[in-house]
């Protein structure tokens, strides 16, 4: 099974790099467009994902949040504001994000992958967080001794990304940006071989021309086959799975099928 998910977030980046930038407005534009990038990919590829959805961009874009359910994706949440997460945001982003959608939300993923009580979000309704990148990343993560794989605590499904199993290399969206394609193809088939599934996750501003745009000062591994080069690396790998047989299927329904098997 592959679990694809996006983290649709208001464009924050530039604010890292000094920029002054408004991200409710000039943030918001850019994500929308590639969101819709990134939808029409999945159409035409015929595959779901999961949209992990900010409580900004679900308020700010309630037309794009539409066409994400109407055409059969799941949403979740990712917190309310991406540049300034608070501790209550799990339950905040809950209610709004489902006074959008008018339904139910089943997962939840901290920005920037920050920790999160599981308690909390058991206690909040969640049935999984996948707020874990098991791996070492300089100035972000440190979780080289965190389970690789799918993992229940506090009563709630833990879903990390996935890592390579032997040196933890992670498999997300700056692989994709910087890593030869073959290379990307082949560490993705060794991964999902030895775990028997894959997860993995993009950022809308990610399929947005950054390469156009110097003021935003973008790094050159963020701004490295942005836009649409990376609409097409993203569908060669979708097509490469896709014709090894492999099954694209939300969050959601990994969690139930992984529960009915136990």
């Amino acid at each position: 099974m592959i679990l694809l998910s996006f983290d649709t977030e208001e464009f924050d980046v530039p604010r890292e790099h000094g920029v002054d930038y408004d991200t409710l407005k000039e943030g918001m534009e850019v994500s929308v467009i590639g969101t819709n990038r990134i939808l029409d990919l999945l159409k035409s590829n015929g595959v779901k994902a999961t949209f992990f959805c900010t409580g900004n961009f679900a308020t700010h874009a309630p037309q794009t949040m539409q066409r994400i359910i109407d055409e059969g994706h799941e949403v979740a949440c990712h917190g309310v504001d991406h540049w300034n997460p608070k501790p209550t945001d799990f339950r905040e982003s809950k209610q709004i994000v489902e006074g959008v959608i008018g339904k139910a939300v089943n997962g939840y993923r901290q920005p920037r992958m920050f920790p999160v009580s599981d308690e909390e979000i058991a206690g909040a309704g969640y049935k999984y967080n996948s707020s874990l990148n098991p791996a070492f990343i300089p100035g972000r993560y440190m979780h080289l001794t965190a389970p690789r794989t799918w993992f229940m605590k506090g009563g709630v499904m833990q879903i990390p990304a996935s890592v390579t199993p032997w040196v933890r290399f992670p498999l997300f969206w700056l692989s994709l940006h910087n890593l030869p394609l073959s290379m990307y193809e082949w560490l993705v088939r060794r991964t999902l071989n030895h775990d028997g599934y894959f997860v993995t996750y993009f950022h809308p501003w990610e399929f947005y021309d950054l390469k156009e745009h110097p003021e935003l000062k973008m790094p050159f591994i963020i701004k490295n086959h942005s836009g649409m080069e990376h609409v097409q690396r993203l569908d060669h790998v979708i097509k490469m799975l896709k014709s090894r047989g492999k099954e694209f299927v939300t969050f959601s329904t990994f969690v139930e099928r992984v529960s009915n098997k136990s």
